[in-house]
């Protein structure tokens, strides 16, 4: 760490868990707003809700832990554990109640008015009880387990994330309390329809249940039952360099996540403090560490309702093109498919852009192709109906050389890939899982065809997973390449991943860990000496995060040279802009909507010859020296060109956004200083494209 931003951290970064609780709460934000449609609304209630799992899961586990561990130490941005995690539980209560405003003051009223109640059981008619009765005897009550607590029976264990209810029952002739746990079953939908195909008034799962405890508990007396949630730290411990066997280590740990430590307890705001103190009791919860939440608890579920074919409560439908080189090419034309990308790189735009008609056909044309000998593909995250991976093995089953290098520690997604793997390697791919200490987060396809003029190999880098669902909501951009000199890149990379090549040098890629960061620093410190020669200078910069001490102090430098540096951020940003000495030629704007912004941009003025990159890496410690990480040189001028266009864009006067002030908040721009509503860039993106097209 340099040693300025120990001087005063606090007015020099922002702390990263701060700054991601701001990002969760712009995507409240596009909840809150009536003009987002209704639908949507419902989708980013539940994105935030998902998100603030993940947080609790991972950081607020991790601080936990320090805290258990009885850590003080300050961290770079000046925080002690305590002091942050006292910070963190204000800040998550405060947008708690927030989200639970927005949902039952706004977005539950506008959805009764277009016809679509949640409901609750006193408020159904005698129809819709029956019918929601049969669905518990025949689909919800065979897989209820009420689980007592007393003496020969211990508390139940409560796995993370799941839905239960606390049942407290009496004997009809006695005093006396028992507590019992049912779990809402997490497999089943969480709001049940109340009539037979009509998919417009719906009730939670748990309330279904609820009316129907005595069956579960029957001869005894209900005498109150409350919702809890439970969340557990499922950070991954991997400890590669004493493993043997990474794939086996990893379906271990997997099962170990399940049993992680408690890290917060969702409860109803009116439950009973002695139960409430049982359950604490119990999980070895805190007070801070409680979230007392409006039902019905989990907003996640509303990924149901925003699901309703309700076309004119969403976004506007649209319909993403084939790049424009590759059309009109028959599907059984190999040669022509790969005669195109020779005859000129091709720039990938995703969405708007097609994932499937572009990547997915490049992977899918070389595993057909007699002329292919070779794939070799990187994989961080894919779907579970991949037909990327149905790819390779076909290729691998036609008796081509295939290598797929995989990253079972993708977070979340270890499971699906570790399942992936298995697979794989039965198919007969030869399956690696790159360095020892490093994940590999690299967007990588390699292609080697036998032509008539000798062996070629073609190139597909990119900002985004090889995973043709998400590709559809990812903004991401990419290339197809045959440029020899990409090719012989990309091999010796791939050679490195698979093989023993520490020292490999290369021409049009920078790759993390070795060269990427000091490349990126060296261009920083280029666009610093061309200010200071009077030649034209500058840094923009599209990533998911900004938290790199070593960058921020870069661009603080750049900064105090009259370098202006624009940052667009989806996420974490801990940088400080407009600060008087320090940063009044930093900007950060971040971009959240339709789509989730996910691709990498560098741009560098560099003397007026404007230089490009784009990649998998953000400005994070992890992606510089703890993952391979690529980013590749753009070179053909019509591509840069249309880089530009979508940063100028990102940065218009004209595009809603939300820009950083200097106290680290994010202020909303929705409208010009004359009144008017600005621009969706998403929308606008998907119009210039199909004007394009």
């Amino acid at each position: 760490m340099s040693h300025s931003i120990a001087e005063n951290p606090r007015e020099r970064l922002i702390d990263r868990e701060l700054s991601w609780l701001a990002f969760n709460q712009r995507v409240l934000e596009l909840a809150e707003d009536e003009k987002t449609p209704l639908l949507e609304r419902c989708r980013f209630l539940a994105i935030f809700s998902s998100n603030l799992d993940d947080f609790y899961m991972i950081r607020v586990a991790s601080l936990k832990r320090k805290l258990g561990a009885g850590i003080t130490k300050v961290n770079s941005a000046g925080y002690n554990p305590r002091e942050l995690m006292t910070e963190l539980s204000q800040k998550t209560q405060e947008l708690i109640q927030r989200q639970s405003r927005c949902f039952h003051d706004s977005v539950l009223p506008a959805l009764k008015e277009h016809g679509i109640e949640l409901t609750k059981w006193e408020e159904l008619e005698e129809s819709e009880r029956e019918y929601v009765n049969g669905i518990f005897h025949s689909k919800i009550f065979p897989v209820l387990t009420p689980l007592a607590v007393d003496p020969s029976h211990p508390f139940p264990y409560i796995s993370g994330l799941s839905l239960n209810l606390a049942v407290v029952v009496g004997q009809p002739d006695s005093e006396s309390e028992l507590f019992a746990r049912v779990k809402v079953p997490s497999n089943l939908p969480r709001f049940i329809a109340t009539e037979k195909n009509v998919a417009r008034r719906f009730i939670p799962l748990e309330q279904v249940i609820i009316a129907n405890l005595h069956e579960l508990f029957p001869g005894m007396d209900i005498k109150s039952y409350y919702t809890f949630r439970l969340t557990r730290n499922a950070d991954l411990a991997l400890e590669e360099e004493e493993s043997d066997d990474l794939l086996a280590t990893m379906e271990q740990e997997l099962l170990r996540r399940k049993f992680g430590p408690p890290v917060r307890l969702e409860v109803n705001p009116d439950i009973d403090t002695e139960l409430l103190g049982t359950l604490m009791e119990e999980l070895d919860i805190k007070e801070q560490d409680i979230s007392r939440v409006s039902e019905p608890l989990d907003l996640t579920g509303l990924n149901l309702i925003a699901d309703i074919d309700l076309p004119d409560l969403k976004f506007p439908g649209f319909q993403n093109q084939t790049p424009p080189a590759l059309r009109d090419i028959d599907s059984e034309d190999y040669d022509e498919f790969f005669n195109a990308i020779r005859r000129s790189e091709v720039l990938l735009h995703h969405p708007y852009e097609s994932f499937t008609a572009s990547v997915v056909r490049f992977l899918e044309t070389a595993a057909r192709d007699p002329h292919v000998l070779a794939i070799k593909q990187t994989l961080y995250r894919t779907s579970g109906d991949s037909p990327i991976m149905a790819a390779l093995i076909e290729a691998a089953e036609a008796g081509k050389q295939v290598l797929a290098v995989i990253e079972i520690r993708a977070r979340f997604d270890e499971q699906a890939n570790v399942r992936w793997a298995r697979k794989l390697e039965d198919a007969g791919v030869h399956v690696v899982y790159g360095l020892v200490g490093f994940k590999t987060h690299a967007k990588l396809s390699l292609v080697v065809r036998q032509e008539s003029s000798g062996i070629r190999r073609y190139v597909h880098m990119g900002t985004g997973n090889y995973n043709p669902k998400t590709a559809r909501l990812y903004e991401d951009f990419g290339i197809l390449s045959s440029d020899p000199v990409l090719g012989d890149d990309v091999n010796k990379l791939f050679n490195q991943l698979s093989g023993f090549a520490p020292q490999t040098s290369f021409q049009r890629i920078l790759v993390a860990p070795r060269t990427l960061a000091p490349g990126l620093l060296e261009r920083i410190d280029r666009e610093i000496e061309n200010h200071k020669a009077g030649k034209p200078a500058g840094i923009r910069f599209k990533l998911n995060s900004v938290l790199d001490e070593e960058f921020i102090e870069a661009f603080y430098r750049a900064s105090q040279a009259g370098v202006k540096v624009e940052l667009i951020v989806r996420g974490i940003c801990a940088i400080r802009v407009g600060v008087p000495g320090l940063s009044e030629n930093i900007s950060a704007s971040s971009v959240l909507g339709r789509f989730l912004e996910h691709s990498r941009i560098f741009h560098f003025v560099n003397g007026g010859d404007d230089e490009l990159w784009i990649g998998s890496a953000d400005l994070m410690d992890r992606n510089l020296r703890r993952r391979v990480e690529s980013l590749v040189k753009i070179t053909q001028a019509d591509h840069k060109r249309h880089l530009l266009r979508a940063l100028d864009g990102y940065l218009s006067d004209r595009t809603s956004r939300w820009d950083m002030v200097q106290d680290g908040s994010w202020k909303r721009l929705t409208k010009s200083e004359t009144g008017e509503r600005l621009m969706d860039f998403h929308q606008a993106s998907i119009d210039w494209y199909r004007a394009r097209g």
